[in-house]
């Protein structure tokens, strides 16, 4: 069976080049067939500087807290990204892509990312992505929990957090 690839794991993919910028290309290349990204042979080298760009693009659908706005946002992110789906086997199966075949690099990436967060935002709700709770972090996360209350970029923020505020009650107190 093939699974979606422009499911779960293109937000988790997203999430982790917005939090941790790739220095360059080879590392962008290694991370993105780390998490599991296939790119067809002949698929030129990536330019930093486009996926950097398109992640600061990303990252307004991120940080818009009204729903309406983060549609707009992604709905122009996905104009510009994807073409209209198609049945491909280029690796032994057939599965969907949501681009055309012969483009760059980047614009493969911008394709992935924007059609997983559609997924995952219309899947999941639209309240599922967003920047961590805890004061003075400003990481980025993607809901991917069963009850749909993520707030925090990880546990160790929520930790945090819980005892900033736990400190805080007792001084007042």
């Amino acid at each position: 069976m093939q699974l979606n690839p422009y499911g779960r794991d293109a937000i988790v993919l997203a999430v982790d080049l917005a939090n941790r910028r790739p220095g360059s290309a080879a590392e962008l290349v290694d991370r993105c067939v780390a998490a599991g990204v296939v790119f067809e042979d002949g698929t030129s080298a990536p330019d930093l500087d486009e996926v950097l760009a398109f992640l600061d693009e990303w990252c307004e659908v991120v940080d818009a807290t009204d729903f309406a706005r983060r549609a707009e946002l992604l709905n122009a992110l996905l104009a510009e990204s994807t073409a209209h789906p198609r049945l491909t086997d280029h690796v032994g199966g057939w599965h969907i892509h949501y681009r055309d075949n012969d483009i760059t690099f980047a614009r493969k990436l911008r394709a992935l990312i924007c059609s997983g967060t559609a997924l995952h935002l219309a899947g999941r709700g639209m309240h599922r992505l967003g920047r961590c709770a805890a004061e003075g972090c400003a990481r980025v996360y993607a809901d991917t929990s069963r009850n749909g209350r993520q707030r925090y970029c990880s546990p160790g923020c929520a930790n945090r957090d819980a005892v900033r505020r736990h400190r805080a009650r007792r001084e007042a107190a």
